[in-house]
């Protein structure tokens, strides 16, 4: 079946599928490049920015311009906080565990659901509040347990990753246009930043090719798929695939790094894994209530 004969439905979730599973090897391919903080947010978004301009050029060439593929004045305020979570988002793995960075990131779809009420007014249902509550239990556990343990800034990065997230998740949807190379493009501002600290010194990663990887392949198709997905689906929905890394990267990590989540770690990514499988079910089930009426 081809992408086009697809619903709208049926392409946000595909498109949202495959970005959130190409984002669950961001975090590995990280940590086996082995660098600098600095080099590593220099190098990971210049090859996102040179991914970003190749495919726009492919596309000049087989339509003749770029019009339609860009964003428009609503893909600055997206691709300033896509630039702002990547920042946000390297240094809190500098400074916490991988485990605690992507449990935290989970609180994306609560946050993704309080903006969208406040300013798109799509009020969310009493389920879903219900859930935001429980997540915030879990991440209170997460956090709690970084600053027994030294890291809460760390933590406190991986907060703000998250509702830079859902910043550019709920404009985007507002903005009803396609914002794949918003996400894409905002690797600028970061590359920026990261060159003005390495062009002193020079760049230190040990191994180049696994960041390149990353930067240059995995992380524009992710973030492509998850951006455009905004046109097909309602901002807390995407947000939702995010979790995907949630899941997903602390058993890479440790699988290929034996570094295993604390305790009270595992039960606040469980606590706050539990509610949204059963907020998920139970949007299900709702859904499926006057259809079975009928």
């Amino acid at each position: 079946m081809q992408f086009s004969a697809l619903s709208d439905h049926h392409k946000g979730l595909l498109l949202a599928t495959i970005g959130g599973l190409t984002l669950s090897m961001d975090i590995p391919l990280i940590r086996l490049a082995s660098g600098e903080v600095w080099s590593i947010l220099a190098v990971r978004s210049v090859a996102t920015i040179t991914a970003a301009v190749l495919a726009l050029l492919v596309i000049h060439r087989m339509r003749g311009s770029v019009r339609g593929a860009l964003p428009g004045r609503m893909g600055w305020p997206v691709a300033f906080f896509y630039g702002l979570t990547t920042i946000s988002f390297l240094w809190a793995l500098h400074y916490t565990k991988a485990a605690n960075v992507v449990f935290i990131i989970a609180l994306n779809p609560m946050f993704v659901a309080l903006l969208s009420w406040m300013f798109l007014k799509e009020r969310p249902a009493l389920s879903t509040i219900a859930t935001m509550v429980a997540m915030v239990c879990g991440v209170a556990l997460i956090v709690w347990n970084g600053v027994e343990g030294g890291h809460l800034l760390g933590d406190a990065l991986s907060v703000f990753s998250s509702f830079s997230i859902a910043c550019a998740i709920t404009i985007g949807r507002g903005s009803r246009r396609d914002m794949g190379f918003a996400s894409l493009l905002s690797a600028v501002v970061p590359a920026a930043i990261g060159l003005y600290h390495v062009i002193p010194s020079g760049i230190a990663i040990n191994h180049p090719g696994w960041i390149l990887l990353d930067g240059g392949i995995l992380m524009p198709l992710s973030f492509w798929c998850l951006a455009t997905g905004t046109r097909f689906l309602s901002g807390p929905e995407v947000a939702m695939f995010y979790l995907l890394e949630t899941i997903l990267a602390p058993i890479w990590v440790w699988l290929i790094f034996e570094e295993a989540p604390t305790t009270m770690t595992l039960i606040g990514g469980l606590v706050m894994i539990l509610a949204l499988v059963t907020h998920s079910l139970w949007q299900a089930w709702v859904r499926t209530r006057p259809v079975a009426a009928e």
